[in-house]
């Protein structure tokens, strides 16, 4: 016979996925993102919805597991890029941004790029005439907590 629990569709790469999820940061359990109080998320595993180390975890589950995991910042957003540290003249800040727009350490500032989309970079350090940003994403170089209740798997 059968186990009911064995016949239940699971994660791979190709599958659409509805699921409830908590992204904290591992070591001051701050949340960063929750789906929990709201409603649930559907995602499609590959389309770069999730980080991709964030999938792997979702790979094999099937609808109704609820698990947390821990994972390093390799395995999250990835660790911490020193090439992605660039100063940016106050001269082109200033002809994209608003008059008297200032940036302090910490803000997160949006870049038009030249396709038409967007970049952003958190600002990291006024200098006399650039500003230093930070273009990885903010969750680089942070281990994460990864929890998750899979509710559908298509």
């Amino acid at each position: 016979m059968t186990d009911a629990a064995d016949s239940k569709p699971v994660v791979n790469e190709q599958s659409f996925v509805t699921l409830h999820y908590r992204i904290r940061l591992a070591d001051s359990q701050q949340v960063v993102v929750s789906t929990f109080e709201d409603k649930p998320a559907t995602l499609q595993m590959g389309a770069g919805q999730l980080a991709e180390g964030l999938e792997r975890c979702l790979m094999g589950m099937q609808a109704g597991q609820r698990d947390t995991f821990i994972l390093p910042a390799s395995n999250g957003y990835g660790d911490t890029n020193p090439d992605l540290y660039r100063p940016v003249s106050k001269a082109l800040l200033n002809s994209y941004a608003e008059e008297g727009t200032t940036f302090e350490p910490g803000d997160f500032v949006h870049f038009p790029a030249p396709d038409g989309g967007q970049f952003a970079g958190t600002v990291v350090e006024d200098r006399e005439d650039s500003i230093l940003f930070d273009f990885n994403h903010p969750l680089a170089g942070k281990r994460l907590s990864f929890e998750v209740q899979l509710i559908g798997v298509l």
